[in-house]
């Protein structure tokens, strides 16, 4: 028996409400995978814990999850819980840039094409969007600034050792999909642009079976909204990453339909892409599917047979009941709960 430990942090608003469901499903695949258990532990995180004991990541809790094989995380943050500066609390990002999370996966996937507000209605939908994790326009969202100040400005740091490791996890990615890459930048303006831009085209050239192009962030957003099939992989930098992962998710069903994985070398945290949504917390409305599917992409990561296996059979589930218009929570016009839409995913397992 193969046991791994995974550490939950709920975390804030709607956080505890689809992590519930997400541990449901997991529990679900747990009793249908040989040889295989998988081991819950919650930790405290977020504003919330902020609030309570003054500190949204406790040490305990950074450690329990160095310590795990994965962490499945629910949502952070709460808009009227901010530090001295104005920002919001965000242990999450805390998380990525201590383990070094590198790589933000975000897999783009229309399982119903009612979910889409495009018209006509595309008829497939599925790339996975790469976002670098730990520089890129985030790498002064520490710094502090005086507000009495007639200027302030932020650093956006290209690194070629942060591009080239992403680049190279995108190419792989694509190896495995329809071998198409496309690059997101801004290269025409910016120096730093140009720059990740170069690194790209040299490590495309390691990876001769994949297709390559380059698209301005701009055109990708106008892309995105007229011919969202057309991509397979696409990479790009911090913030562009931020921005466009949310508007892909708008194009199948909105943020409870988008998964996310922050993955590094030894460490991944698993998580929607959604907020804490504080206003519907604890009404049983949010939609936990992008937290299911989060909980798959973990399984797959944690890799061999039988978690791979699981990952599939979650993604199986998802697919074939959201083919159903009735299977939907509210945000998909439905009348679903959050907690019947896990158990119905957690019992199509077979």
């Amino acid at each position: 028996m193969t046991t791994f430990e995974i550490a939950v942090l709920p975390g804030d608003g709607i956080g505890p409400d689809v992590t519930a469901e997400a541990v449901r499903v997991l529990e679900a695949v747990e009793r249908r995978l040989d040889g295989v258990h998988l081991a819950f532990t919650e930790h405290p995180c977020g504003a919330g814990e902020y609030l309570q004991n003054g500190d949204p990541l406790p040490k305990a809790t950074l450690e329990a999850c160095r310590n795990a094989n994965a962490t499945l995380l629910g949502a952070m943050g709460l808009p009227g819980v901010r530090w001295p500066s104005g920002t919001e609390m965000t242990p999450q990002i805390d998380l990525r840039e201590e383990f070094d999370l590198y790589a933000g996966a975000r897999p783009i996937k229309l399982y119903n094409t009612a979910h889409s507000p495009l018209k006509p209605r595309p008829a497939a939908i599925d790339f996975v969007l790469y976002r670098e994790n730990t520089e890129g326009l985030f790498f002064s969202r520490t710094a502090t600034y005086d507000p009495a100040a007639d200027d302030v400005r932020d650093t956006m740091r290209i690194s070629r050792h942060a591009a080239e490791r992403l680049f190279r996890v995108a190419f792989r990615h694509a190896q495995r999909r329809r071998k198409l890459v496309t690059l997101v930048d801004k290269a025409n303006v910016l120096p730093s642009m140009a720059y990740f831009r170069g690194i790209f085209n040299e490590v495309a050239r390691e990876f001769p079976d994949v297709r390559t192009e380059a698209v301005y962030v701009d055109a990708a957003a106008l892309y995105l909204v007229q011919r969202p099939e057309t991509f397979d992989v696409m990479v790009t930098e911090n913030m562009f990453g931020d921005i466009l992962s949310d508007l892909a998710a708008g194009i199948v069903g909105g943020m409870g339909m988008a998964p996310s994985g922050d993955i590094g070398d030894r460490h991944a945290v698993f998580q929607p892409s959604h907020g804490s949504a504080p206003d519907i917390a604890g009404k049983g409305i949010a939609n936990p599917i992008a937290t299911i599917l989060s909980a798959a992409m973990m399984l797959e990561w944690l890799g061999g047979v039988e978690m791979v296996r699981g990952a599939r059979m979650i993604e199986a589930a998802v697919e074939e009941l959201c083919l159903d218009a009735a299977f939907a929570t509210r945000d998909l016009g439905g009348n679903l709960t959050t907690t019947e839409c896990g158990r119905q995913i957690a019992a199509a397992l077979d």
